[in-house]
């Protein structure tokens, strides 16, 4: 089922995610829901804050993304990044490892905002896949900066919160225009 994705402005982008203890049937549900809403989409990460959920779940799929290559080392031997997509993350912990690197992102509750955001090149990773079970790796290139990017999203962080601060200056204007058609949706709900 698509899920409505929420906008910047909306309270739940801001708080941090529960701990999944179980992954059970609604889990499930909601796990098949967000790859769906993300491959509509088009983005390459999806956290459940931005569907209005605030658990640390978040959903990750670099596939066909060539312009910007990812790595992915399984215990310690390189892997095929598309055979592992996409990946879900329930409760991750991650650990950025490397120099930090400015590239480009954007986000799918900040629909047409695009930002270079200074992240470190790569990061381990530790948490439970789609069936509960643990699963660590170490990403790097475009899945680093989107797990760090959804991890991020689970504990009440944004993009905008990363940036220079010289860039969100120059995105005021479209970043309040934004909040204020988020809120005015919330009001017309009520």
């Amino acid at each position: 089922m698509l899920l409505p994705i929420l906008k910047y402005g909306h309270p739940v982008l801001r708080k941090k995610g529960a701990r999944i203890e179980k992954v059970t049937a609604d889990i499930e549900r909601l796990i098949l829901d967000m790859i769906e809403t993300m491959r509509i989409a088009r983005g390459v990460g999806l956290a459940a804050q931005q569907v209005g959920c605030a658990l640390q779940l978040a959903i990750v799929d670099v596939t066909g993304v060539a312009d910007r290559p990812s790595t992915l080392d399984v215990e310690g031997r390189p892997v095929n990044v598309e055979t592992f997509m996409p990946v879900v993350l329930i409760n991750p912990e991650i650990k950025p490892t490397g120099d930090s690197v400015i590239g480009p992102e954007g986000c799918l509750s900040f629909p047409e905002i695009y930002a270079d955001i200074a992240r470190p090149e790569s990061v381990e990773v530790n948490a439970l896949d789609a069936n509960g079970q643990p699963i660590s790796f170490r990403a790097g290139g475009l899945l680093a900066r989107a797990v760090q990017h959804e991890v991020d999203h689970l504990n009440g962080i944004l993009f905008i919160d990363r940036m220079e601060t010289v860039t969100r200056r120059e995105i005021k204007a479209e970043l309040e225009a934004l909040q204020i058609e988020t809120k005015a949706t919330l009001q017309a709900k009520r």
